[in-house]
């Protein structure tokens, strides 16, 4: 026997259901009365007590009479068939910005539906979706919006969206809240921003792309390059106001990007090279704000000065190029003259370059690597041209011997001298022959020490000092080693003129006593002292020997110099001459007229330095001797005799002997010298890493010396195989590229 199911009861759980859920719609249709601002009175506490109670009561009966279930689908359908159906069409009904006011309506509205709705079934989300892990009812809410409406309007709102950009950027008045507020439904709806990314941002930023590209095109054709680069800038300004107004800020650096890239990059070459307005033509005509502002526009862009670092790099090289070529065509048309004001004027002019270029690095291009590189890449080609046969580095020896030396060509004020001398050796540092700038200043150096000619120990020291900074000590230790020397020389030259006024001669004689190991060498010759002088001489000498007996003096009577009195008929005259002149005019003491084989055997002088001294005394300036026969020419047949007749309106003249030209000797020994040093660096990295190959050896040699000199690579490879002959290195047998170090 069967027992029958009782239908009784299941009818009667589901009329109480339905009789439930009928109240409930209609909780839910006065909801949406006053969504749509129907007249409806307002919900009140009790209203929403009895919906709340009656879904609770249905949904806490035991199973199989739990309603739980049954509500949730029910919530869920209510509201996509609510958007479906009575949203949608009331949205699509609508056109352009009248669309967008009409979703922003009905999205606030809907959020406000969701959440009453929510709290209406609050029961199920706090046990009945907990314990199912269901999606809760407010993402519900939102998840049927997304589905059910905004999918289907994504693309039509996507476009009027970008259309209502666009015009903004063409300067229309669009309502921007309307768009920010979009732009918060789509963030929201997509529970995020990435949806935003996905959906609308990717679409924005190729109209961006598109915009931009057809402004540039118009752009480039139509405005100069600074007026082109206010407009740029002009444009990041905008849109990163629109990121301000109504776009995320994730999309600020993406769309700044998009328009650098359509704006700047695409065009760059074009833009920047433009003939009359482009980066050269701003650095000539100084347009410092315009500078400024293309640097700082490309500055944020990946290699985006690379180009115009390349142009400033081009145009400091072209300035001084054509500086070194105008001081070229002027020395070719002094051949045989000493280095000349024109090159002076030269080393002062890239000072000034240099100057005005370093205000350009720091203001204009903010002192950014690129172009730090391109400055010193330039001024390294600049400062390295000779200009006919003199160097670079001969040059800036010159200017600073100008500078230090008294009565040069420089007057300035000790500030002024100062500050010359940090410019000179900040070119110094450009220069690749650096040791080849010691020597020649080296000698100067001597030349104005020995002389009495420097204009100050204070600067000497300070370009000293400077020098030391830039190169190291080794640099500079001869050369501070001469200004020590000097200084003790002279304390012993008082000591000596104490000795003198006990035992005196008769003469003012001064000696300097230096230590040969810092002073450059001196020619030296064996000349025949008038008597006046040996006096002199042997007077220090019985000094000297008493003080020091295990020194040798040897006497340089070339840097001498002494004064003596030609008593000429019209009246006495002081002359300041050399000891060279000094010996062979005292000779004219005991003979009245002279020949060239006379003068030479009886002073004992060579040929070069006798041609010298008699030219400077009778066919210079001051005519002290009379020749014959009378021409500028000094030949051994000539003669020569004391001229009583001569004057001046001074009472005391300077008679200059001229130097010897010592350039070419001064490059020979620096040469001489770059050897050795090879030669010590190719020993001292070889003992240290034993086996290397031939290109790093070569690498590290350079890397070694480069702050001394650029050493030349066929130098280095003869400077190998010459230690290879004496044995301090061997090729290896299986690899002839591979050098071993010999104990």
């Amino acid at each position: 026997m069967t027992r029958k199911p009782h239908k009784t009861r299941d009818t009667k759980v589901t009329s109480e259901f339905e009789h439930g859920w009928n109240d409930m719609l209609k909780g839910i249709k006065k909801l949406k009365k006053i969504l749509d601002g129907l007249p409806e009175p307002q919900f009140s506490p009790e209203d929403h007590i009895n919906l709340y109670t009656t879904v609770y009561n249905l949904c806490t009966q035991k199973a199989p009479n739990d309603n739980s279930e049954q509500f949730y689908k029910k919530y869920k359908e209510e509201i996509e068939t609510y958007v479906s159906r009575t949203l949608l069409p009331l949205i699509r009904g609508k056109y352009d910005e009248f669309m967008l006011i009409e979703l922003v309506k009905r999205w606030k509205n809907h959020k406000v539906m969701v959440r009453w709705m929510s709290r209406f079934f609050q029961y199920l989300d706090r046990f009945y979706i907990a314990r199912r892990a269901l999606p809760p009812l407010y993402e519900v809410g939102m998840t049927c919006f997304r589905e059910q409406l905004y999918q289907k309007l994504h693309n039509t709102v996507n476009d009027i969206l970008i259309s209502l950009i666009s015009q903004d950027r063409d300067g229309e008045q669009i309502d921007r809240t309307l768009l920010k507020n979009v732009m918060d439904i789509i963030v929201e709806i997509g529970m995020g921003i990435t949806d935003y990314v996905n959906e609308f941002e990717a679409c924005m930023l190729k109209d961006t792309a598109t915009y931009y590209s057809r402004k540039a095109s118009d752009w480039i054709l139509k405005y100069s390059c600074p007026d082109y680069m206010l407009k740029a800038e002009e444009c990041m300004k905008r849109e990163r106001e629109r990121v301000c107004h109504y776009l995320p800020g994730i999309s600020e650096p993406k769309l700044v990007e998009m328009v650098e890239t359509e704006l700047l990059v695409v065009h760059a070459n074009q833009l920047l090279e433009k003939e009359q307005s482009g980066c050269r033509a701003l650095l000539r005509d100084e347009k410092v704000d315009d500078l400024f502002r293309i640097c700082s526009l490309y500055h944020k862009i990946p290699q985006g000065l690379e180009l115009v670092s390349s142009i400033f790099k081009q145009h400091v090289i072209d300035e001084g190029l054509a500086l070194v070529n105008q001081a070229i065509e002027t020395a070719n048309n002094q051949v045989g003259k000493e280095c000349g004001a024109h090159e002076q004027v030269l080393v002062r002019k890239i000072i000034e370059l240099h100057d005005k270029h370093m205000v350009y690095l720091c203001n204009c291009f903010m002192n950014l690597s690129p172009f730090r590189k391109s400055f010193k890449e330039a001024f390294e080609i600049i400062c390295n041209k000779n200009v006919a046969d003199r160097s670079s580095a001969e040059l800036l020896a010159t200017f600073c011997d100008n500078i230090l030396k008294k009565g040069g060509s420089e007057k300035l004020s000790d500030e002024a001298i100062e500050e010359a001398l940090d410019k000179v050796v900040k070119l110094l540092a450009y220069v690749d022959g650096k040791d080849l700038f010691a020597e020649f200043y080296r000698k100067k150096l001597a030349h104005r020490l020995l002389c009495d000619k420097s204009a100050s120990d204070e600067h000497e020291r300070s370009m000293l000092t400077k020098m030391k900074q830039l190169c190291g000590g080794q640099f500079t230790s001869k050369m501070e080693g001469m200004v020590t020397d000097l200084t003790l020389a002279r304390e012993d030259s008082a000591q000596f003129k104490r000795y003198l006024s006990i035992l005196p001669i008769g003469i003012d004689f001064t000696v300097n006593v230096l230590n040969t190991g810092y002073w450059p060498t001196y020619r030296t010759s064996d000349l025949n002292l008038p008597a006046e002088m040996i006096r002199c001489v042997e007077a220090f000498k019985e000094y000297y020997q008493d003080k020091s007996r295990k020194r040798r003096l040897n006497w340089i009577y070339s840097l001498g110099n002494c004064n003596i009195i030609g008593n000429f008929d019209p009246k006495p005259i002081e002359l300041v001459m050399s000891t060279y002149q000094g010996a062979v005019l005292l000779l004219f003491n005991n003979s009245d007229k002279l020949s060239y084989s006379d003068i030479k055997s009886q002073s004992n002088l060579g040929n070069d330095d006798l041609v010298r001294v008699l030219f400077t005394l009778s066919c210079a300036k001051y005519q002290i001797l009379n020749k014959e026969p009378s021409t500028k020419m000094i030949s051994p047949t000539d003669s020569f005799e004391f001229n009583p007749k001569f004057t001046d309106r001074m009472r005391r003249i300077v008679i200059r002997l001229p130097a010897h030209q010592e350039r070419k000797k001064v490059v020979e020994d620096v040469d001489k010298d770059r050897r050795y040093i090879i030669d010590a660096s190719i020993v001292r990295i070889m003992k240290s890493r034993k086996i290397l190959s031939h290109q790093q050896l070569n690498s590290q040699i350079v890397e070694q010396l480069r702050q001394l000199f650029k050493p030349d690579f066929k130098l280095i490879k003869k400077r190998i195989e010459d230690l290879i002959n004496r044995e301090y290195l061997e090729r290896d047998r299986e690899n002839p590229t591979m050098f071993r170090y010999l104990a």
